[in-house]
């Protein structure tokens, strides 16, 4: 039984002896939520592997089919780095273009959620202003917008994208996570519980 015991506590050590950070030199970052500053790090267990939906890598085309890294041309394709600097930039959006209860079902921290079938009508978030055409996007005070949803097989972002730029948004001024949610979660990022 004492061997059991033991063993069992060098497991436990093992699979937290070594920090998990998000770079060498960044263990963390602060963003802003709706519900007040969190904290994004990454899972410090070791052993940690990714469950439950976000697990899930075979699903039927369509309605999930792998999206290209550039939904639209000029769009940029972005990693969790610039994703995380972006975030800290007053002057950038962080957008999660999922339906709600996807977003409700846990989100990154920071971004805020205007679904895909709303972006073209949200633009006014952005700082552009509203026309009989569609938007006027051209002034200074215009943000760039980063996008995400589920992952690289879900077209609710990049949908948004094309939207927002036929109703004005210039192209140049948005970027894409295409690894969305799932590639978030299968690296251990925190994953916030909106009004939670």
């Amino acid at each position: 039984m004492r061997y059991l015991a033991i063993l069992f506590f060098a497991m436990a050590s093992a699979a937290n002896a070594d920090p998990v950070g998000i770079t060498k030199d960044m263990m963390s970052v602060e963003v802003e939520t709706e519900d007040g500053t969190v904290e994004i790090s990454r899972v410090q267990d070791n052993a940690a592997v990714i469950e439950g939906d976000f697990a899930q890598i075979a699903r039927p085309c369509p309605s999930f089919c792998i999206q290209p890294m550039i939904p639209a041309e000029g769009v940029t394709p972005i990693g969790e780095l610039e994703l995380l600097a972006f975030l800290q930039d007053p002057e950038v959006v962080v957008i999660d273009g999922r339906v709600r209860p996807d977003y409700q079902g846990g989100a990154i921290p920071g971004a805020i959620n205007v679904p895909y079938t709303e972006a073209a009508d949200q633009l006014g978030l952005l700082g552009c202003e509203p026309d009989f055409d569609g938007w006027i996007c051209d002034g200074e005070d215009v943000k760039s917008a980063a996008l995400y949803c589920n992952g690289p097989w879900c077209g609710q972002s990049p949908a948004a994208a094309r939207r927002m730029i036929e109703a004005g948004f210039p192209a140049e001024k948005l970027y894409y996570y295409r690894a969305g949610m799932q590639g978030w979660r299968m690296l251990g990022l925190t994953v916030y519980q909106p009004g939670g």
